[in-house]
């Protein structure tokens, strides 16, 4: 199987940072106050997995190649969904692939800049207008959904695969 499938956990590493997208529950001091993601350089945090989803209108099934994902708790709202801009018609497990916002159409980007106290050292993640290599991310680390073999809708077992 070579594609990222609904329902697999997955982590994202920024392809010109070389940073694992991540997220913890520390939240923002200022602006929305919602819960901080970053770019960190560790591979082994769990906090770095995210997973691939349906949108709030429309559920996938596991297995089924999917481009977009959302959620806090694997529940959320239109403005956490996010659409997979791929080169293809799905999502391929070894591209570069882009990240965009479907309520702002901004770019899931890295600048560059790293933060101070509480979360010294990680890269600050941000919202861009302008695509550039800032905004490439490729999957790593996961457990990966095999799609049915029958075409039904039942859950299959995970595939794991570590890269």
């Amino acid at each position: 199987m070579n594609f990222v499938t609904c329902g697999s956990v997955v982590k994202l590493l920024n392809v010109k940072h070389n940073v694992r997208l991540h997220s913890h529950d520390v939240r923002y001091g200022s602006g929305s106050g919602q819960q901080s993601v970053t770019g960190v350089t560790a591979v082994e945090d769990s906090n770095s997995y995210w997973s691939v989803r349906g949108t709030s209108d429309a559920v996938c099934h596991r297995g089924t190649p999917e481009v977009s994902a959302f959620g806090e708790n694997g529940e959320g709202d239109h403005l956490d969904e996010w659409t997979v801009l791929c080169t293809g018609s799905v999502w391929q497990r070894d591209e570069s692939i882009r990240f965009r916002h479907t309520a702002t159409e901004a770019l899931l980007s890295v600048t560059g800049e790293q933060y101070g106290r509480p979360i010294h050292g990680q890269r600050e993640v941000h919202g861009m207008m302008v695509s550039s290599s800032h905004s490439y991310w490729k999957t790593m680390e996961g457990v990966f959904m095999k799609p049915s073999e029958t075409g039904s809708r039942d859950f299959t077992s995970p595939l794991h695969t570590e890269f």
